[in-house]
């Protein structure tokens, strides 16, 4: 868990550094990045540590070393092969989605059970389930996005730990179970929507 949230820490301080580095700048003090993520300066220099990255007490640090560092902890010096399991509304989307082109991550295919979509025209190219371990192997995929309904999210994910899937973006409104060298993130929305309104003094 110590591991997540600081890995959560280093894509604010990606942020924080491309916002500086667009505004001019050539070198930053913990303290300034500190400030942009929202944390101690402190805190900023040992998240750097643990990750092996030093600085200059004097100096700060470099902007575009710290950016390069950074982007090679979260393997954004090379693509990244991605899979999406379930193609409606919301993997349709997804698959149309220029971010992640923009961050050096490649959507290589969608899959689906509905035998319908697999001849429609996406954005990738869409393949039945049965072909999944063959693209997954094929592109050397390690990462996929679950976009399948609830019923459908843990069998869909017991196939993909199979396939030899590692990482899952869960979009489905369930807990998977998977074993403890997969790791999940969930994103629920209603979830998320529901905090804002708690947060907002709308449900107070």
């Amino acid at each position: 868990m110590g591991t997540f949230i600081q890995t959560k820490r280093l894509l604010k301080y990606r942020m924080g550094l491309i916002r500086l580095k667009q505004m001019g700048l050539e070198r930053v003090f913990s303290y300034t990045l500190g400030k942009e993520a929202g944390v101690s300066a402190e805190l900023v220099r040992k998240d750097f540590s643990k990750f092996g990255i030093k600085g200059n007490r004097r100096g700060g640090y470099e902007i575009d070393d710290l950016l390069s560092s950074v982007e090679k902890i979260f393997g954004k010096d090379r693509v990244q092969n991605v899979v999406i399991m379930g193609m409606g509304n919301m993997g349709k989307a997804l698959s149309h989605y220029r971010g992640f082109s923009d961050n050096n991550m490649n959507i290589v295919a969608g899959f689906d059970i509905d035998p319908a979509k697999i001849n429609k025209k996406f954005h990738i190219p869409i393949y039945p389930v049965d072909n999944l371990k063959e693209i997954i192997d094929a592109f050397h995929v390690s990462v996929a996005i679950l976009a399948v309904p609830e019923i459908a999210a843990q069998e869909t994910c017991d196939l993909l730990v199979r396939s030899g899937i590692k990482g899952i973006l869960n979009l489905a409104p369930v807990l998977l179970k998977v074993p403890d060298d997969v790791f999940v993130n969930n994103v629920n929305l209603m979830v998320e929507l529901e905090r804002l309104m708690y947060h907002s003094g709308v449900l107070k």
